[in-house]
């Protein structure tokens, strides 16, 4: 199994941080009481900008969920088609070569789902198998690629395709000024990513210059449901964020990497890369900390929150096409993808470059 490209497309609009808070101030207007709570946040979350689906100013007229959601499809069939298409230029493949397609998001909703029109849009085999994932959050990126390995472990002479979309301005509740929702509005941004995985009988993928996925693990933890996900109701998504997850990371994940590298014959020492979703800078602190990482090992997850904030599902995803593109280890190093997210739980891959 071996992942072979990764692929990231982002809407045209993009705004500086200090552009963003200008215009929520402004959006939440004499409800937000303490303004300088707002602006503190929003400085403290470690990103300089984001891409939003809507240019700023259309966000105020938006006149409820049902707006923001025809949106969400739109342009979810937009980037969806712009990351697959990149993906699949890049392994030299079309569409019609694909076996399953998995889709993931967590921001919107529809039925038909977004891989049902792209497979009316993008000529996929009649014959293809459609996966989509709701609920997974952030987690999703690593969970889809290792069900996707899963498939591919099953199926070794096809190709699986994994699309994750996130519009997070595109669930922003008006009436929220909880803190969860200021620090959601000033780290989430609008994006996807597309991931190729091909069996180990594809012939051509000899030539792929990509990671092979050695292992996959989940882990989900008893009793956390109500740290990370969402309140839903008439009026969207409403954010639900504890602050306790930075502690249960800190808690949980040094022993879950570990056992998992543990059964493969390998320790934390023979890992060379990792690939981790950005979430935030208390979490990437908490991560480091976790994993005792330390002198630019999880630069690629601070760039990535910093460009463009975290993308929920397509973060990690993000993460991996800077590694593959632009930080590409040595041959046969060992390497870690892995992301959190609401249950609570972990996913966990393990690479070999």
């Amino acid at each position: 199994m071996q992942i072979v490209s990764a692929t990231s497309a982002f809407p045209k609009h993009y705004y500086s941080q200090e552009m963003l808070f200008a215009a929520l101030q402004q959006y939440w207007g004499d409800r937000l009481a303490k303004p300088e709570v707002l602006r503190r946040l929003h400085k403290n979350v470690g990103v300089d900008g984001r891409f939003l689906a809507l240019p700023i100013d259309a966000y105020p007229l938006l006149k409820g969920w049902g707006e923001a959601n025809d949106h969400w499809i739109r342009t979810a069939l937009d980037l969806g088609y712009c990351s697959i298409s990149r993906g699949l230029t890049e392994a030299g493949l079309s569409a019609s070569d694909v076996g399953v397609l998995f889709f993931t998001s967590v921001t919107g909703i529809a039925s038909p789902s977004i891989d049902a029109r792209l497979i009316n849009r993008m000529a996929f085999s009649p014959h293809v198998k459609r996966i989509p994932m709701f609920g997974l959050g952030c987690v999703a990126g690593a969970a889809g690629i290792a069900r996707a390995a899963d498939y591919v472990r099953a199926y070794p002479d096809q190709v699986a395709v994994l699309l994750a979309v996130e519009l997070c301005s595109l669930t922003l509740q008006r009436e929220d000024l909880s803190v969860a929702n200021m620090i959601s509005a000033g780290l989430f941004g609008d994006g996807a990513a597309a991931v190729v995985i091909a069996g180990e009988k594809c012939d051509w993928m000899r030539t792929s210059q990509g990671p092979k996925i050695l292992a996959t693990r989940s882990v989900f933890y008893p009793e956390t449901e109500e740290m990370m996900g969402w309140e839903i109701s008439e009026k969207g998504f409403r954010i639900v964020l504890s602050a306790e997850v930075p502690n249960l990371i800190q808690q949980k994940l040094g022993a879950d990497v570990d056992q998992f590298l543990a059964d493969l014959g390998r320790d934390r020492a023979d890992v060379g890369s990792w690939v981790l979703h950005t979430g935030g800078p208390k979490v990437l602190e908490a991560t480091a900390s976790a994993l005792g990482l330390q002198n630019g090992q999880l630069d690629a997850s601070w760039d990535c929150l910093r460009r463009v904030g975290n993308l929920s599902s397509a973060s990690v995803l993000v993460v991996l096409e800077d590694v593959m593109k632009n930080r590409r280890p040595a041959p046969g190093t060992l390497g870690v993808l892995a992301a959190m997210g609401p249950g609570f739980c972990s996913e966990l891959v393990a690479l070999e470059w």
